[in-house]
């Protein structure tokens, strides 16, 4: 697979540095509340990643971790009136059935912020030791980014002709900030009364770790100081990751990641998401809307990852209907299939050789969903032990984008005066008759028959 570097802006291969599994770090949820459509693309383009690793045969270790301490958990665990530990694990719960619905593999590893103070405390030491921290009056840990010349290379930040030497007495103690300006941040965060009962013992005095720091202690444990790929959401990129390079490096030397894969923001209906315009959609919010959590993946993988993806209801729609489509395709594709069972074709070799090909190109995933149609409706011309050889790639393109196929629905015509019924509501809506429209449905649902209305009109299912 070849896939674009944010580091060196550039496309480059991925090889496994020990040469036998590919590891890699994926930053996970903050489980404050329940994650959204736009976390929710992050986390499926992970998904697709690891899916066509090892469809190629590929070992891979997947470590993902959950952030359940920080300013927003302990924020709001309090306002709930619940202690850290129940508020946090009852949202994880929550993230882990949606992955779950979304088709998403479960990480290899997933270790939790709190599980691992113990080697936070240890890396501010090591950092504290080496002249890369230093504790303020209040007892807070704050790393030097002046000593360390190479910070901002990931983000390009150099490239603002910035002055390090102007970040002393300049100091980030929030966990998440958004500034340009290059500021020491926080390693360790000196007890506050709005902690309430969630601080620990350090050197420095009782708190907590900052947020940025947890991603490296839990690297160095579980991957190492040299790791195959560090991967999350573009807005992570600074200045979470650039802090986490300069921690860890400075702590334990070493490269850190080989790779650094960043998936661009999601829109909604052209915008931002946000809840004052009602469009920060979860999974649950897009349920009771009548879609179902695939629905939302195919929409979700639509798009390539580096580019941004406009989310709107009527693309829901539009998943719905392509995934009935590669459902009765591969029906008819089986039918015209032989009843034996020939050795499937090399996928490079098959129908859907192009799609493969999309997948391990900067993993375009739009490109591959196109294919798969072509293949599909190409694989379709042929029978016998022909099209029974192309069934097994089909589906491990559909395997590797993490697409489960809905069952077909029995199909049966309506009789001509269910038929009518429904042009005559058609029309009643067309002229915002909803009175109207109300009792034609239920003269319809009377007769044994649901209507279903889409955007190009409606659709009659037996009750």
């Amino acid at each position: 697979m070849q896939l674009f570097d944010t580091l060196t802006r550039s496309r480059r291969e991925l090889e496994p540095l020990d040469g036998k599994t590919f590891r890699f770090y994926c930053c996970g949820p903050t489980v404050y509340g329940p994650a959204h459509i736009g976390n929710f693309r992050t986390f499926v383009m992970h998904d697709v990643f690891r899916r066509v690793l090892e469809a190629g045969n590929m070992p891979t270790l997947h470590v993902r971790n959950i952030t359940d301490v920080d300013d927003k958990t302990i924020r709001d665990s309090q306002t709930a009136g619940k202690t850290l530990l129940e508020f946090t694990t009852g949202w994880t719960e929550k993230f882990h059935n949606d992955c779950l619905a979304l088709g998403c593999l479960p990480p290899h590893i997933e270790p939790s912020a709190i599980e691992h103070i113990p080697q936070q405390i240890e890396m501010i030491e090591t950092l504290v030791e080496k002249g890369h921290a230093y504790a303020s009056e209040d007892g807070s840990v704050y790393f030097k980014v002046s000593s360390f010349p190479d910070y901002g290379k990931l983000s390009h930040l150099d490239t603002r002709e910035l002055d390090l030497g102007k970040t002393q007495n300049q100091r980030a103690d929030a966990d998440e900030y958004e500034k340009d300006a290059i500021a020491d941040f926080v390693l360790w965060k000196s007890r506050k009364d709005t902690d309430g009962a969630n601080y620990w013992p350090s050197p420095w005095g009782e708190g907590r770790p900052g947020w940025h720091l947890e991603c490296s202690a839990m690297i160095k444990e579980y991957l190492g100081e040299n790791f195959d790929l560090h991967s999350g959401g573009v807005d992570l990129v600074f200045p979470h990751h650039e802090n986490e390079i300069a921690q860890s490096q400075c702590s334990c030397g070493g490269d850190f990641a080989a790779h650094w894969f960043h998936i661009t923001h999601l829109m909604v209906d052209g915008g931002k998401m946000s809840k004052s315009l009602g469009n920060l959609y979860t999974i649950d919010d897009l349920a009771q809307k009548g879609h179902t959590a695939m629905e939302v993946r195919y929409v979700l993988i639509s798009g390539h990852y580096r580019k941004q993806l406009n989310f709107t209801l009527d693309s829901l729609h539009a998943a719905k209907e392509a995934l009935q489509k590669l459902a009765k395709g591969r029906t008819a594709l089986v039918s015209s299939a032989s009843s034996s069972t020939p050795a499937p074709l090399n996928i490079e070799k098959s129908a859907f050789a192009a799609a493969w090909e999309s997948l391990n190109t900067d993993l375009n995933t739009p490109a591959a969903l196109g294919h798969l149609f072509s293949g599909l409706k190409a694989a379709q011309q042929l029978s016998g032990d022909d099209a029974a050889a192309h069934i097994e790639a089909f589906d491990t393109i559909l395997s590797a984008l993490g697409l489960s196929l809905p069952e077909e629905e029995a199909t049966s015509e309506a009789p001509p005066e269910v038929q009518e019924l429904a042009e005559k509501r058609l029309a009643a809506k067309q002229n915002k008759d909803w009175a109207a429209s109300d009792q034609l449905r239920d003269e319809i649902s009377a007769l044994g028959w649901t209507i279903k209305d889409s955007p190009d009109g409606y659709e009659l299912i037996p009750s």
